[in-house]
């Protein structure tokens, strides 16, 4: 292990620097853009306002020393300083108030990368998993390419974009930048969405015509490139959340979920896949990731699926749909929903109570399917010895609740989302505190380990959004969009139904892949003015494209989620892809219900949405019931088509339908209870005892 003496030392010098400094009257960070703000915030005398800003200074050095105190640290120094640095940093900036963007922007890029190339390996790396000269080499890169932006800020700010020459020293940082965000992007992600990018500049540079000089002019030198909205938002919103989530985590609210669930669900028939269902939704409320919420609570739950009798490829099916709707659940959804917030200029929580409910039938809907799918096969329930209370449960551990619902109740209360995210991370450990069952997870070890994991989890988001900043610069500077508008205009021939359908099918192409994030930023910037084209209302459009963003982790051939939890439950993939669309079918048809029907995002009457929800609810377990072959009893193939054919014209919203649909229902209803009735008489007149 590499001595941390000298960097012990080095923390306890800048520490002692900064009380000197306190001492003499010196005002910390006051060279920074932001320290003007901080005046709102403090008393009037200087020496309490010199103190309350050496407050980040003096938290970093003290839990850099803790970490660092011999025979503990396990993590290498760089890697520590840079990552609870960046937490810190961002916390603090929630609190002050956010300095100018493109500095804000860069410094929380800059420690994307940096942390980037410090925790993965190079293309080489060493034998003890070590940074490398390659790796140190991109990392001053880095440094150097969004530090000159800071150094040369005035001019940034003040030259004509895509007018004025770029110097030399501009197309050698724009370059560097360029070459380190994707090199980080491929080693967080992959290289899917650093080859997406390529192929957009070479397009860019092969098929229009833009100079390189105007495309690097859009990328590096404004605020509508690798500077732009996608990196605004990690950096104001994302970054928050993730805080909240790794300190949510570290004290064990996971195990509340799973506890919760399991006691309401575990005894009933399919229990364990209910488990799932319930806990994945739950727990995907806070991160806001489809493939780490399946790492996360998959661990649990296939194995008990597995347990009970369920096959290892529907077991996996189970666990990688319910993962994919936490990112549509609010009230803490993915990081896609505060890009749409950003993008449609509305609050975060207007997008929430848009989802709410296409997510509620989403979730009815996997709950209905696993439900169908056990009594069909036969599936029990957990034994109740096993099983713990409810009341247990919220007894040892239901003040874990309180974080989410303070954050609730402030963005209801008409706060920001940041400001919601920073009530909720402040109540985590205060929490965690009030009762014995938690209080051992309120230690100094914790909460380091916190703030060094949420960094980490930082990385997924931060990478994807500066590449999709690339890709978004090439479109809106190429005409790239007004260019597919047209062609899916021409293809659908004006027909709405077949646009949405070629935007769906679209949709999925583009996010095969890729993270929620970058997926959905790439169909805004295609997709969104088709439809809007064609008279969807831009809502019901961002809604769209966010839905098939979110499902394309579960579409084969490359279902990023479908392969997480293939490698926990060891089923068949293909079999657990077409299980997993089985599962989301919903999914797949909730965007068009959106699209037809405005109520069901809560933007019509309220009665209008109380319709809605319920013909839509009962239209998505006609759906289920359909796909998995089981209503009251097994379903016989005529029965599931009237099912299928039930679910589809209730989906779409209108009185006539939804009276059809009802009275297919109906039929079908009739039709199993007839049929049990007979097969009653029939066992009675074999057996005299019945």
């Amino acid at each position: 292990m590499t001595s941390t003496r000298p960097a012990r030392i080095l923390v306890a010098a800048l520490a002692a620097i900064q009380l000197i400094h306190l001492a003499f009257g010196a005002a910390p960070f006051a060279a920074l853009p932001f320290a003007a703000t901080i005046g709102y915030f403090l008393p009037d005398t200087p020496f309490a306002a010199r103190f309350v800003l050496a407050i980040p200074v003096l938290l970093f050095c003290g839990f850099v020393l803790y970490a660092l105190r011999p025979g503990v640290a396990r993590v290498p120094v760089a890697t520590t300083m840079v990552a609870v640095g960046f937490t810190i940093y961002h916390l603090y900036v929630a609190f002050v108030g956010v300095p100018e963007p493109q500095i804000f922007r860069g410094i929380h890029l800059m420690a994307m990368l940096v942390l980037a190339f410090l925790v993965l390996p190079g293309f080489r790396p060493t034998r003890d998993g070590a940074t490398g000269v390659v790796d140190w080499a991109f990392i001053a890169a880095s440094i150097a390419s969004i530090g000159y932006v800071f150094v040369e800020y005035d001019y940034f700010i003040t030259r004509f974009a895509t007018v004025d020459d770029l110097r030399p020293a501009d197309w050698v940082f724009g370059l560097m930048l360029t070459v380190c965000v994707l090199e980080a992007t491929r080693r967080v992600l992959g290289a899917a969405m650093s080859i997406t990018a390529i192929v957009f500049i070479a397009y860019a540079l092969a098929f229009t015509s833009l100079s390189p000089q105007m495309l690097l002019d859009q990328v590096y030198m404004t605020t509508d490139g690798i500077f732009g909205i996608p990196i605004s938002v990690s950096a104001t919103y994302v970054v928050l959340f993730i805080i909240f989530g790794a300190f949510v985590e570290r004290t064990g609210t996971g195990k509340l979920f799973m506890d919760f669930a399991i006691a309401i669900a575990g005894a009933k028939p399919g229990g364990p896949a209910k488990v799932a269902v319930i806990t994945s939704g739950l727990f995907g409320t806070i991160s806001g990731s489809a493939v780490s919420n399946v790492m996360t609570t998959g661990v649990f739950t296939i194995p008990m699926m597995k347990r009970i009798g369920y096959r290892p490829a529907f077991a996996g099916a189970v666990e990688a749909v319910a993962s994919t709707g936490g990112q549509i659940m609010p009230p803490i959804m993915g990081a896609a929903a505060f890009v749409m917030a950003e993008y449609l200029g509305v609050g975060y929580l207007t997008v929430a109570m848009m989802c709410i409910l296409p997510a509620v039938l989403f979730y009815v809907a996997v709950y209905a399917a696993v439900h169908f799918e056990a009594r069909r096969t036969g599936m029990q329930g957990m034994p109740l010895a096993d099983l713990p209370a409810a009341w247990e449960v919220f007894r040892d551990r239901g003040h874990q609740f309180i974080p989410l619902v303070i954050i609730t109740a402030v963005l209801f209360m008409g706060y920001s989302a940041p400001y919601a995210a920073l009530c909720g991370i402040f109540s985590v450990f205060p929490t965690a505190a009030l009762r014995s069952t938690t209080r051992d997870m309120v230690r100094p070890q914790v909460i380091l380990e916190a703030l060094v994991a949420a960094a980490k989890d930082c990385l997924t988001i931060a990478t994807a959004c500066a590449t999709a900043g690339i890709v978004i610069g090439v479109v809106l500077l190429s005409g790239l969009a007004i260019e597919f508008t047209g062609l899916i205009v021409e293809l659908s021939r004006e027909t709405l139904v077949l646009a949405l359908m070629l935007t769906a099918v679209a949709g999925i192409v583009l996010g095969m892949g890729l993270p929620t994030t970058p997926a959905y930023i790439i169909q805004v910037a295609l997709l969104v003015p088709a439809l809007v084209k064609l008279g969807v209302s831009l809502e019901a459009a961002h809604i769209f494209v966010f839905y098939y963003s979110c499902l394309s982790v579960i579409t084969p051939p490359v279902a990023l989620a479908v392969f997480a939890a293939k490698g926990l439950s060891g089923g068949n993939l293909w079999d657990t892809s077409v299980a997993a669309v089985k599962l989301g079918a919903t999914g797949y048809i909730v965007p068009f219900m959106c699209v037809f029907s405005p109520a069901l995002m809560l933007m019509a009457p309220w009665p209008e949405s109380v319709l809605a929800a319920v013909t839509g609810t009962i239209g998505v377990v006609c759906l289920a019931g359909g796909l998995h072959g089981y209503l009251l009893r097994s379903a016989t193939m005529p029965e599931r088509l009237l099912l299928l054919a039930a679910a589809m014209v209730l989906i779409k919203p209108g009185g006539m339908t939804d009276l059809l649909g009802l009275a297919l229902l109906g039929a079908v209803v009739g039709m199993q209870l007839l049929w049990g009735s007979r097969a009653a008489v029939a066992v009675a007149a074999i057996d005299p005892r019945k």
